[in-house]
């Protein structure tokens, strides 16, 4: 690619995403940062959150994935839609009732402040942890981006402007600037990945039924895997470990809440969650398709498959095997996708260290406004910092990394709230960390060690489950009946 161009690319991209934060960040104070003041539309929140939901991981890695796991992927999105049920009408009810700006502090009400404190805790770790991967994705493309054009940009430059660029618009609009520049994100997300699948489809003279007949007859669509229990992409495991994990890094997760939180009332934020869903599973098959003609144009083309498969699309759309306008929508769409996503967190993690941890709401206004920027800064060097951890250590494909480290983190927190709605109960409050801490390593030893002990079997993403039932079954020791007094 021309260096010149994709410069100019980059930076029109984030002086439209400044423009907006420009216009969106009027008169804004900690309500609009936190809440959006609770005036977005609908049908905007539910298109900017398909963007957040799919992120740079889907983008590449998704179609990466394909070579080695065909469509399995989608039994998990199937069940991603009865998570979105779930979501919508049992969870949205319970947080416009108690008209919440952070989520867990339905813990607090519910068993006490140090319930409230272990559940926050376990979504910033979650969320750092998922963000910083989706971003070292982005970052490590980026530096392939720029090898192509053999500029010598340091790894750690790369992920300070990655992240300073996020914290310039977020900084002042907080949620009401995301829910926006979110909208602009996914559409060119999507622009990118449609119009990459028209060109692969013209080069390789395929009209639309051809199209999908070619991806329908390929050894990459297999869809339903029933033969075998013990493989960790048997269709009962993958479709109900993608309806709780929907659950909890949806439902349970204050990022993708806070967009949610910001509809005017609970009919708007419901019909955005239905709409969203929807939306969610022909795109999702989109990106497979994409990745089966990847690998199918790879193969007529004689382009050497990479062994790290997150590095296929990107290399295909860079080397100009479909020509430069490919490369640029490569470029715009990887910006996108991690920045959909990215931005979001960034602003979930202020608001909930801010109002989980350091209670802000009992401090005066102006102490807020200062406790909440110096918290923005923290939290975006911190995710630097993780960032050049997985630079130094990850070897494992991103999305399969991700999920893994969910499965562990949002374990205790599908727990904490399975047993707050649905067992009459309190618990001792000062020991509910015990538990949340005890059930992801006892998982994780179930995990490790499933194939020896059970003859085979592995638990693959559905560990989630299991990990929420441990941590379930370790507060029930801890209850007391109702009419106890936690401590």
């Amino acid at each position: 690619m021309n260096p010149t161009l994709i410069l100019i690319i980059i930076l029109g991209y984030f002086g439209a995403l400044l423009i907006i934060s420009h216009f969106t960040s009027r008169g804004a104070n900690n309500t609009t940062f936190f809440t959006g003041n609770k005036q977005s539309p609908w049908y905007v929140v539910a298109f900017g959150m398909v963007g957040a939901s799919l992120s740079g991981v889907t983008f590449i890695s998704v179609p990466g994935w394909v070579g080695t796991s065909a469509f399995s992927y989608m039994q998990m999105v199937m069940g991603y839609l009865l998570g979105y049920v779930v979501v919508a009408t049992v969870l949205l009810p319970l947080y416009y009732r108690l008209q919440l700006t952070s989520i867990y502090a339905y813990l607090g009400q519910r068993f006490g402040p140090t319930s409230l404190k272990t559940g926050a805790s376990f979504f910033l770790l979650s969320r750092i942890i998922g963000s910083a991967f989706r971003l070292y994705l982005v970052a490590i493309v980026f530096e392939l981006v720029f090898q192509r054009m053999d500029i010598h940009v340091p790894f750690v430059i790369t992920v300070l402007l990655t992240i300073g660029l996020i914290w310039l618009y977020t900084a002042r609009g907080g949620i009401k600037t995301i829910v926006w520049t979110d909208t602009l994100q996914t559409l060119f997300m999507l622009l990118a990945v449609g119009i990459t699948v028209y060109l692969i489809a013209g080069e390789m003279n395929l009209n639309a039924s051809a199209l999908i007949q070619t991806v329908r007859e390929s050894d990459y669509s297999q869809w339903w895997y029933f033969d075998d229990w013990n493989s960790p992409r048997h269709f009962v495991k993958q479709f109900f470990a993608g309806a709780f994990i929907t659950i909890v890094m949806t439902g349970l997760d204050q990022d993708m809440m806070q967009k949610n939180l910001t509809c005017r009332n609970i009919g708007e934020a419901q019909t955005n969650m239905f709409t969203f869903s929807a939306v969610l599973v022909v795109v999702n098959l989109l990106f497979l398709s994409l990745g089966a003609l990847l690998y199918l144009f790879a193969h007529a083309q004689q382009i050497a498959i990479p062994e790290q498969t997150d590095y296929l699309y990107p290399i295909i759309a860079l080397d100009g095997h479909l020509g430069q306008g490919v490369a640029v929508l490569f470029v715009l769409g990887l910006i996108a996708s991690a920045y959909s996503s990215a931005d979001s967190a960034l602003t979930a993690l202020t608001t909930s260290f801010s109002v989980d941890i350091l209670r802000i709401e009992h401090k005066d206004q102006t102490a807020q406004e200062r406790i909440r920027k110096q918290v923005h800064v923290g939290m975006s060097l911190v995710l630097v910092a993780v960032i050049l951890i997985f630079k130094a250590i990850n070897n494992d494909s991103v999305i399969q990394s991700l999920f893994t480290v969910a499965g562990y983190t949002y374990g205790p927190l599908l727990g904490l709230y399975f047993f707050g709605l649905f067992i009459k109960r309190n618990l001792r409050d000062s020991q509910v960390p015990f538990i949340a801490i005890a059930a992801p390593l006892l998982s994780y030893l179930l995990s490790s060690q499933s194939a020896k002990w059970f003859n085979g079997f592995e638990f693959g993403f559905f560990i989630l489950v299991v990990n929420g039932a441990l941590t379930v079954l370790g507060l029930w020791f801890i209850s007391t009946p109702r009419h106890t007094n936690h401590d």
